[in-house]
């Protein structure tokens, strides 16, 4: 797999017949590793260990309803108040990130109400701040690290 703009992190892979898997330390099992999968594990395995996000407020690959339609978020991140804290949209080295990306997110959270926004191929990482009463993104160099008060 391509090399990604992460820090590295310590993986495992499963081989069967027909593919390669990864184990995912949320979903607890292994995954089939297509490149969009390498980019999720690495950006799940820098929310815990260079963000300090507990794997208890870490959630993966969920469906939500959006206009009737059935959509898939990558990761959320939770408060410990169960509000939601942040939203990354994950895709493919190979896929660029465009408009059509900041719109697939935004829409998400209007449903979801997070407060922060990732997107990421794994090569490039936007980070934004939701200003409810600007209604606007504020654009930041990273997202915020864990707080535990």
């Amino acid at each position: 797999m391509q090399n990604l703009n992460f820090p590295p992190f310590k993986y495992r892979f499963k081989s069967t017949e027909n593919n390669t898997a990864i184990f995912d330390v949320i979903r607890k099992k292994f995954v089939v590793l297509q490149p969009e999968e390498w980019v999720r594990q690495h950006c799940i395995h820098y929310l815990i260990t260079e963000k300090n996000y507990p794997k208890s407020l870490i959630n993966v690959e969920k469906e939500l309803y959006l206009n009737g339609l059935k959509k898939r978020y990558d990761i959320v991140v939770y408060n410990k108040d169960g509000s939601l804290n942040i939203i990354v949209e994950c895709k493919a080295p190979s896929v660029e990130i465009s408009q059509q990306t900041f719109d697939q997110i935004a829409q998400y959270n209007l449903v979801l109400d997070a407060s922060f926004l990732m997107v990421t191929n794994g090569i490039n990482h936007y980070y934004c701040q939701i200003d409810k009463i600007g209604e606007r993104y504020v654009f930041l160099r990273d997202i915020p690290n864990y707080q535990n008060d």
